[in-house]
């Protein structure tokens, strides 16, 4: 037996155990209501996510083995997953460990839906995530702190319809850097279940997009090379705006606690974001085109349209003459039927996926540079720092 404090933030004691069947196991105290409430719903996903959901992962994750009750509260016992845990930078530093990532954040966003409703866990449509994000911004601009720019920036985000056309996936719905197990170059184990549940997968990837990884485009290329298609193209804007919004998340805890010292630190984190959208290092949130379709977008396109009047010329342009969602894609994501639009407009293509077949890689990669960049300097960087700090504050 040993003390184990790993992504505890101070809210649990923990130790190490094995057992006589020399398995290792670890046992988890919450030290406050707080960390109670998140232990019951860590072990409600726990066993939701069962065995043959489990054989879909590439990675291990804990499971439940017995519990018990100790000084008013109950102690948790489950398997150990061995791992090391490593900074977001840390995690995109480099295309073994990147691709590694990408791989398995694309593994649990493709996960079958069908045991969340089973079990009970949250379901969330696109339009309900958009809602969300709305409501979350009018509560911090209710508080009188949030500079005017940042407020325009994010509402055009959530004007933009485009950006919430999207299916709604598993998602581990807590997921940081921290939460990923590494060995090597390779991701063995995600830890931290808690907010299991069916929505945005943007949700998963903000601490992505906010670090300052020199491979982190990487990490984005093997999630949407595992996806296959079925990731909007639109995903990494919205990752950018929840990573954005942790910054308004650590000013409304600021404001609900009412500690002076963190509402200014927010304040001055808000303030280097607004610095970054006024001399346009930040990316922008919301496309100035039409809407940009991945290669799987493409192939998937392809497939649905009649090819009896479609040109055959070699090295011919990869444009089509329409292209829409499936009903069952515009019910899932919560969407109205849209207005016809002129089919015989040509719709521009994202074809970076293609490697060194697309022309725009030398544009697409100086994009990512400008995205890591504003990340580590705007403040856009510094929802991960926030967001460690409301983990510290809820110790």
């Amino acid at each position: 037996m040993r003390a184990h404090t790993r992504k505890s933030h101070g809210a649990f004691d923990a130790v190490l155990l094995r057992s006589t069947d020399d398995r290792m196991l670890v046992l988890r105290v919450p030290r406050s209501q707080a960390a109670e409430s998140e232990q019951s719903s860590d072990l409600v996903s726990l066993r939701a996510l069962t065995p043959g959901i489990r054989s879909r992962l590439p990675f291990d994750i804990p499971e439940p083995v017995g519990q018990a009750p100790i000084d008013g509260t109950r102690a948790v016992v489950t398997t150990f997953v061995p791992g090391a845990v490593r900074t977001a930078d840390e995690l995109a530093e480099h295309d073994g460990i990147a691709t590694s990532v990408g791989q398995a954040l694309a593994a649990v966003h493709s996960l079958p839906t069908g045991f969340i409703a089973d079990a009970g866990l949250p379901r969330q449509t696109a339009a309900e995530a958009h809602d969300a994000v709305v409501e979350l911004i009018d509560r911090a601009a209710d508080t009188g702190h949030l500079p005017a720019a940042l407020l325009r920036r994010w509402e055009e985000a959530t004007d933009d319809a485009a950006l919430w056309r999207f299916r709604p996936t598993v998602v581990n719905g807590a997921l940081a850097a921290d939460s990923l197990l590494v060995d090597g170059d390779a991701v063995t184990g995600l830890i931290g279940w808690s907010a299991l549940a069916q929505g945005d997968p943007a949700r998963d990837l903000h601490w992505l997009l906010t670090s300052r990884g020199d491979a982190a485009e990487r990490a984005l290329d093997a999630y949407f090379d595992a996806r296959e298609g079925d990731a909007d193209a639109h995903l990494p804007q919205r990752a950018l705006l929840y990573g954005e919004l942790e910054l308004a998340k650590w000013l409304l805890h600021g404001v609900e606690v009412r500690d002076d010292e963190i509402v200014a630190d927010a304040v001055g984190l808000l303030d280097g974001l607004v610095a970054s959208v006024h001399d346009h290092s930040s990316e922008p949130l919301s496309p100035e085109t039409g809407p940009i379709l991945t290669v799987g977008d493409v192939e998937r396109m392809l497939d649905e349209t009649p090819r009896e009047n479609l040109p055959r010329e070699a090295g011919a342009s990869l444009l089509t003459d329409s292209y829409d969602f499936s009903e069952l894609e515009r019910r899932e994501a919560g969407e109205r039927d849209a207005a016809p639009f002129d089919a015989t407009a040509p719709i521009p293509l994202d074809l970076s996926d293609w490697g060194d077949a697309s022309p725009a890689t030398d544009e697409r990669a100086d994009r990512a540079d400008g995205q890591r960049d504003a990340a580590a300097d705007s403040g856009a960087g510094a929802a991960t720092d926030a967001q460690a700090r409301r983990n510290a504050a809820s110790s």
